[in-house]
């Protein structure tokens, strides 16, 4: 093991992920990505904003989090 601070990377290779949704859903997405375009004047696409959306909840979810042995 090297003797250094910093720890091995995680693997980041992105995975594509393909899913069908509900157009009330997809509507919903887009109106979020128009409040985000309000908001900080910058317009990203919904599959942009996707991942980060759903890392912000899982992040939010604690019960999942403490499953995890995250805090």
């Amino acid at each position: 093991m090297p003797e250094i601070r910093l720890a091995r990377l995680p693997d980041r290779t992105p995975v594509k992920l393909s899913i069908m949704i509900m157009p009330d859903l997809a509507a919903d997405l887009a109106a979020y990505a128009a409040a985000y375009r309000d908001a900080y004047g910058r317009e990203e696409a919904v599959t942009e904003l996707i991942p980060a959306i759903l890392a912000s909840y899982l992040e939010g979810d604690r019960a999942f989090m403490r499953s995890r042995g995250k805090s």
